[in-house]
């Protein structure tokens, strides 16, 4: 019999995968450039396809999440993904590439039906522990693929990246087929009633806290991972790509560490943790300032931050579930579109910024970032207390 234990390791591995194949492309930009012909101000758009196509897939198919059985959604996602990820590995021209990665990204957002697929499926007092091992797979994907990406490009060139990667998701397609139950659903709304929820979530106190929180949280992530290598590139270190990435597992070791937030989220203090870790978020950027002059300094700071992302993200997630357990797919989706402009604020602003006042300026940006989730935080923590009570 598969034990949840097992089952909770397979959603990591699909959301790992899946949100993968958007970030896989950051450090093999200038060989895809290179290989197809594309200019160095045209390599962005390389991302941005793969962003778009995943805003675009929160709003219109993570809905459906709560209306079809999941199982099947999530393998015939996987597979589409997969359809995308080997239109990418055997791409001749740009467009071609974009195209293939913008399908990609659309349907990359299995990561939040089956985030939410996890939350439903598991026992109310356990499902804390199932969103923070199912969310370190997010975690695991972003910040691993970076690494993964490099080290495979190095070897076999970069199409080798997507090629590896469809070969995972069809795997995995073929897994959660055999692994994991039918939804047993009954009681299922229609597409339009999903939206009309979604908008109503807007106007509860809840929801809006806690996206504002991830709003700010992910715009103070992005600040750091998107800029990281501006100063990493420059003097005195002048590291290559390859080095680079491997501060990639500095932030893995952070974020795998707040795997247990899950578990304090389980017993009531999720809005307690947010505070904390909104606070110690805050205060990483004190360290990753001093990039241009210290890398254990960076790394301590890398570290913290991603266990600050990390236990916000799960205990946002936790309380969210929690107060809306019947529709677990279209508040997590809703939600994530918090995360999707904040993570792409925090790219423009600390390149931009960057270009003006330097590193510091970047950490200053980011910082502020994180002090504004925590006022947000201490506005909204009323709201968020009788939820975890009743978790």
């Amino acid at each position: 019999m598969f034990t949840s234990f097992g089952r909770r390791l397979l959603f990591a591995a699909i959301c790992a995968v899946s949100v993968a194949t958007i970030y896989a492309a950051q450090p093999i930009l200038t060989q895809i450039g290179a290989d197809l012909g594309v200019s160095g101000s045209g390599l962005g758009w390389i991302v941005t396809a793969g962003q778009l196509g995943y805003l675009v897939g929160l709003v219109v198919l993570v809905p459906l999440g709560d209306m079809v059985d999941r199982r099947r959604l999530i393998v015939g996602h996987l597979l589409l993904t997969a359809a995308g990820v080997a239109t990418v590995a055997t791409a001749s021209h740009a467009w071609v590439l974009l195209a293939g990665v913008a399908v990609a990204g659309l349907f990359a957002v299995v990561v939040q039906t089956t985030v939410a697929y996890a939350a439903a499926v598991s026992a109310p007092q356990e499902r804390g522990r199932t969103l923070g091992v199912v969310t370190s797979g997010v975690v695991l994907g972003i910040l691993g693929a970076r690494v993964v990406a490099g080290a495979l490009a190095a070897a076999w060139g970069w199409r080798s990246v997507y090629v590896v990667l469809a070969g995972l998701l069809i795997v995995l397609a073929s897994l959660v087929v055999t692994l994991l139950p039918a939804d047993g659903r009954s009681d299922r709304p229609r597409y339009r009633q999903l939206l009309e929820v979604s908008r109503e979530f807007l106007g509860e106190k809840l929801f809006l806290s806690r996206g504002l929180i991830a709003f700010f949280l992910f715009a103070s992530f992005g600040a750091l991972w998107t800029g990281l290598a501006l100063p990493l590139e420059a003097s005195p270190w002048h590291l290559s790509t390859a080095q680079i990435g491997l501060f990639g597992i500095a932030g893995l070791a952070g974020a795998l560490g707040a795997g247990r937030a899950g578990r304090w989220a389980d017993e009531g203090r999720a809005s307690a943790v947010t505070g904390a870790a909104l606070a110690l978020l805050a205060v990483s950027w004190l360290a990753t300032a001093q990039a241009p002059r210290s890398l254990w300094l960076l790394v301590i700071g890398v570290i913290v931050l991603d266990f600050a992302v990390q236990a916000v993200h799960v205990s946002n997630q936790h309380l969210l579930t929690a107060a809306h357990p019947d529709r677990t797919s279209s508040v997590i989706g809703s939600y994530m579109v918090f995360y999707s402009v904040g993570s792409a604020l925090g790219a423009v602003t600390t390149t931009t910024v960057y270009a003006v006042a330097g590193w510091t300026g970047s950490c200053v940006a980011g910082a502020v970032f994180a002090i504004s989730a925590l006022l947000v935080w201490a506005a909204g923590r009323r709201v968020a207390q009788p939820v975890t009570v009743a978790c």
